[in-house]
């Protein structure tokens, strides 16, 4: 290691400087003051770019610029120090700016989309690998030479990756008590007519500003007192260590188990087994790293523990397999979609990370951390790369997808009932909706129905569950008015418009025939398709519709009701008299009987 030390050491400060890990770093008292400063005007800023309930459209640039506000703000407040802290500014801001990219496109990528999809956590990730290697690099080099992020100290960049994590999560837990406490206090002062704390905690920007100002005074607090969070961290890391051979030995025995089972059973389980292994892989990293520590004089001196830590690291492997080869069947089975395609990545990902364990255990035996740490820092830069490149709109998985299940439709692989049209008109972007309405002028008449039917739909509720048959008379049925769907009980009763609006809404109506019952001018209730009864009422402020939650107090159901009998049956309201507990003359608990 060549590089330089940031700065010259600060000088002695009898009451801070000894609680600073790194004796470069000089004592800065009024930090919490300043992040909590930060951190309430970033709360504020954000409630005022999220608080839309008037806003009946998307509105992408707020999204992006609310996801700026929140990263850049997330990434200082963890990443600067008083020394280069313009680097850490500048930092900030780009991840800031990135992330914005990112969340206004997710935002508006699908129909109804949301900033939040795979892309943003494939950011949100790269996002907290750069933050450590930030830090390091800030600690060490003389200038921006970030391309020699390979040569950094191990033993740094693993504590910070660390201590970021101990004092993120014990922000977060500050927040929380925070709210608590404001939360009695505010009571307290409720008891004697004082209810302005009251009255803020239930407005959202007062919220956001509590936890933007307690997140951040909270984590400048701890950075000004670095070397107790380090005694934290080396306390997290050895509680972590001991639950090491708990999980190699669980690994191990699975693994073993598997040559006699086979995988068969791992199909068969109901479960997702790609998903399973993967969190089985990802724990195996967390505790392995928290027993050989960031350094050979770091690592638990209990052999046992050494042992173990080699087992997890060499269970990776096997278990990224199997969590590839699951992903590989469900391709095959079904296709792509992008979350597939994103599985398949993180699958790859594990595979590399296992075959890098699997080569230092073989290789180093009672000393393979000393080979796999240098391979860790290398693949987690490689890491933070893969994941910034697919977070950002270079590739559209949709459109990949799109391909993929359009061709399986062509070929008869996927019936045309079977197709999950709801995946290609919210899930699969632009080229999704591009493929349904060409789709919509095919001349096979059923494949255009059902994709006008996709095209018209304004949620993914209103179509069938993904997998389940369609029925193309429900894709006709769906066409009709909400009027003509409705049979509207007693016979001579009307509905009101907005009524017919909150049941269209609902989609209770949407490819079947129902009936309403009036039971009188501000409720009705509802029967649909598969015994489905749903009470409606109407607001006597606004007059609008929607459904009573509360109005039901339970009792059988009747079983078997086909679309004929709604639609002929003879249906009435009838008194029913039930049982219910009573104490001191008040109801208790449920009626029963």
């Amino acid at each position: 290691m060549t590089d330089a030390p940031a700065s010259t050491p600060a000088a002695d400060s009898p009451r801070l400087a000894s609680v600073r890990l790194d004796e470069n770093d000089a004592p800065w008292p009024l930090r919490p003051w300043i992040m909590a400063a930060i951190g309430a005007l970033a709360g504020l800023l954000f409630h005022m770019l999220v608080d839309r309930q008037y806003v009946a459209e998307p509105a992408p640039l707020l999204d992006a610029l609310a996801a700026f506000i929140a990263v850049s703000t997330v990434v200082f407040l963890l990443g600067v120090e008083i020394r280069r802290w313009h680097w850490a500014l500048g930092f900030a801001l780009l991840w800031g700016a990135v992330m914005g990219l990112i969340s206004g496109y997710s935002a508006g990528y699908n129909l109804n989309g949301s900033p939040i999809e795979w892309p943003f956590w494939s950011g949100i990730l790269a996002v907290l690998v750069a933050t450590p290697l930030f830090q390091t690099r800030r600690d060490v080099a003389p200038d921006w030479r970030f391309w020699k992020l390979w040569q950094m100290p191990y033993e740094r960049l693993h504590s910070h990756a660390w201590t970021d994590a101990v004092i993120g999560a014990a922000g977060l837990v500050f927040v929380g008590i925070t709210f608590l406490l404001v939360v009695l206090i505010g009571q307290m002062f409720k008891l004697i007519g004082i209810d302005l704390i009251e009255r803020l905690l239930n407005g959202e920007w007062f919220g956001w500003m509590l936890a933007g100002a307690a997140f951040g005074g909270a984590v400048g607090l701890l950075r000004e007192r670095d070397k107790l969070v380090a005694t934290l961290q080396r306390l997290v890391m050895i509680v972590l260590g001991v639950l090491a051979p708990v999980l190699a030995a669980a690994l191990a025995l699975f693994l073993l188990s598997l040559l006699g089972t086979g995988l068969t059973p791992l199909w068969e389980s109901g479960f997702s087994t790609a998903a399973l292994m993967m969190a089985a892989a990802a724990f195996a990293v967390l505790l392995a790293n928290a027993v050989i520590g960031n350094g050979r004089d770091d690592r638990s001196a209990n052999r046992f523990l050494q042992i173990a830590a080699a087992v997890l690291v060499a269970a990776v492997l096997p278990l990224a397999v199997i969590a590839f080869y699951s992903m590989h069947l469900r391709v095959i089975q079904y296709g792509w979609t992008p979350e597939r395609i994103w599985g398949v990545i993180a699958a790859i990902i594990a595979l590399a990370y296992g075959a890098a364990g699997l080569w230092s255990v073989a290789k180093g035996r009672r000393d393979f951390d000393d080979l796999l740490r240098p391979l860790q820092q290398k693949l987690a830069i490689g890491l933070m790369l893969l994941a910034l490149f697919l977070a950002l709109p270079l590739m559209d998985f949709g459109a990949i997808s799109t391909r993929d299940q359009l061709a399986r439709l062509k070929t008869g692989t996927t019936k045309a009932e079977k197709f999950d049209w709801a995946a290609l008109a919210f899930d699969f972007g632009p080229a999704g909706r591009r493929a349904l309405a060409d789709l919509a002028k095919s001349p096979d008449k059923a494949r255009a129905d059902l994709a006008k039917w996709a095209l018209a739909a304004q949620n993914r509720w209103d179509l069938n569950v993904p997998g389940e048959a369609v029925d193309a008379a429900d894709v006709t049925y769906g066409a009709k008015p909400i009027r003509d769907k409705v049979r509207v009980l007693p016979a001579g009763q009307l509905l009101p418009p907005e009524a017919y609006a909150a049941l269209d809404t609902r989609g209770q109506c949407k490819t079947a025939p129902c009936a309403a019952y009036v039971l009188g001018s501000d409720r009705i209730v509802v029967a649909g398709r598969g015994n489905n009864v749903v009470l409606f009422a109407r607001d006597a402020k606004t007059g609008e519709w929607a459904e009573d939650y509360e109005g039901f107090r339970g009792g059988a159901i009747a079983e078997g009701l086909t679309i004929d009998e709604l639609e002929k049956a003879v249906i009435e309201v009838r008194p029913v008299q039930r049982r219910q507990l009573f104490v001191n003359g008040k109801p208790l608990g449920e009626d029963f009987e």
